[in-house]
């Protein structure tokens, strides 16, 4: 197959707001198409109206958007595939069931979800496979004509020869044989006549020619079901990669009680996109392990003929940290200040007046410490809050026998506090001369001037109040630990 023929799909639900595992998919699928020269196409599965929490799907598109994952064809850029919502694809699901039905590959089923219930039951409590027992296949014309004239309910099940089998191949798993016998018949339509989420799904990638399907672990099960579907139409499949599910530190899948499951978790505490998605292509496979990569340079990179047979991959919200961590270190200033300062904004409204070359200024000297976005307000809050620092607190973190000997070293070396540099090499030989140890005197500075006791670096604090506004914090601890 020519990579220039290759063509996948991120197909999420609208249900929900993107998820960990979702945005995983859409990137794999990206990745693998911009590395093969093919087309990524979005489709959005929105027959489930009752559930549906963004009909529109526009949060998913602006997430996907976000993510720098731009795709081909799809909801708003359209293509040669469109529609490409679900629902409004039912004349498309029709005609293929109605091929389906010429030549015999289904077959009514009018048993009620009570009935198939109570079967399902027995079997278990005998121990058997929980599967459909073909009652409705082998009714006669007259008995479907029956109950057709009584207008009973039905649906269309897609009929498994029990002994035949399927194989696909899948790109982690390798070869993967489907004996039917092992399948129930499943079914293409509910009640009231809409399709199931597995026939649209196969006419979808049938019709769109999805050459490789991508998406998650879970899926694996229904892959039987939609492998046999290709084979009563007689259409080649698909390559698969079904995915490792994303799971907490416990081993347990990811849920939404664990931080970052939802994509806006991460936007709203400070994640950039590249870092998620540098993050995300190290899981799993690709031997990509700690490097700092751009979307192009990840697609380049990947090695998709690598990767690992594992049913779950653990989400390690530490090590996306680190790699958050150092996508904030590549920003340009400007482009620190146009990511933070809503953040910056959001704590201290007084912001508004500042200039935006003074804050450029503060945001790199604050960068090197920052993990998150959002940390660049907690580490300029030194900068628009005055913290006058009380005696009982400083004791709670100095030592008191050095109370004295810090009070003589502040007072004799504050004339040079305009010069930081200057007056940090200061205060160093003072602190010798003073038997205090340095690592003492800087955290009692440090706790002087920002209240805190971490930040930038000690001469950068200075820098960034200036010299009276550090003189009036210093005095002002001086003359607490002197009374």
């Amino acid at each position: 197959m020519s990579t220039s023929s290759i063509r996948v799909r991120f197909a999420p639900s609208p249900t929900g707001m993107m998820h960990l595992g979702g945005v995983r998919t859409a990137l794999m699928n990206y990745l693998f198409a911009l590395q093969k020269n093919g087309i990524f196409i979005i489709r959005i599965e929105d027959t489930d109206t009752e559930r549906n929490y963004d009909p529109q799907a526009t949060g998913i598109i602006n997430d996907i958007l976000w993510l720098g994952l731009h795709y081909q064809h799809g909801p708003v850029v359209s293509g040669p595939d469109a529609p490409y919502f679900q629902s409004e694809r039912t004349s498309i699901y029709q005609t293929h069931l109605t091929q389906l039905i010429s030549n015999k590959f289904v077959y009514r089923c009018f048993c009620t979800s009570l009935e198939l219930e109570k079967k399902r039951e027995r079997q278990i409590a005998l121990k058997q496979p929980p599967r459909y027992d073909k009652t409705c296949l082998k009714l006669s014309d007259q008995e479907i004509q029956k109950q057709l004239d009584k207008q009973v309910p039905f649906i269309w099940r897609m009929k498994f020869e029990s002994d035949k089998s399927v194989t696909i191949h899948d790109l982690s798993h390798g070869i993967i044989n489907f004996e039917f016998k092992n399948f129930s018949d499943f079914p293409l339509t509910r009640q009231d006549g809409s399709f199931t989420f597995i026939f649209a799904n196969f006419v979808d990638d049938l019709t769109m020619k999805i050459t490789h399907v991508i998406r998650g672990e879970d899926h694996l099960t229904n892959t039987a079901c939609q492998a046999a579907l290709y084979q009563a139409f007689e259409a080649p499949l698909p390559v698969f990669w079904h995915l490792p599910i994303i799971c907490n530190v416990e081993g347990k899948k990811l849920s939404k009680r664990d931080f970052g499951f939802s994509l806006r978790d991460l936007k709203d505490t400070g994640y950039l996109p590249q870092a998620i998605n540098n993050y995300l292509a190290t899981i799993g496979g690709g031997t990509l392990d700690n490097q700092i990569l751009a979307l192009p340079e990840l697609a380049r990179s990947f090695d998709f003929n690598k990767i690992h047979a594992t049913g779950q991959v653990k989400y390690d919200v530490e090590k996306l940290k680190w790699f958050n961590h150092k996508w904030i270190n590549e920003l340009n200033p400007q482009e620190l200040y146009d990511q933070t300062i809503e953040f910056i904004k959001n704590e201290f409204p007084q912001t508004t007046s500042i200039p935006r070359d003074t804050l450029t200024v503060l945001l790199q000297a604050i960068k090197p410490n920052m993990t998150t976005l959002a940390d660049a307000a907690e580490l300029l809050r030194f900068y628009f809050v005055r913290t006058l620092i009380q005696k009982e607190t400083f004791t709670s973190h100095i030592d008191s026998a050095f109370i004295q000997q810090i009070a003589t070293v502040l007072t004799e070396s504050i004339n040079e506090v305009a010069h930081p540099e200057t007056y940090i090499d200061k205060i160093k030989d003072l602190a010798k001369i003073n038997n205090i140890p340095v690592k003492v005197l800087y955290t009692a500075l440090r706790l002087c001037l920002t209240g805190t006791l971490g930040g930038p670096t000690l001469a950068t604090i200075l820098y960034i109040l200036g010299e009276s506004e550090s003189r009036i914090r210093i005095v002002y601890l001086i003359n607490q630990i002197t009374k």
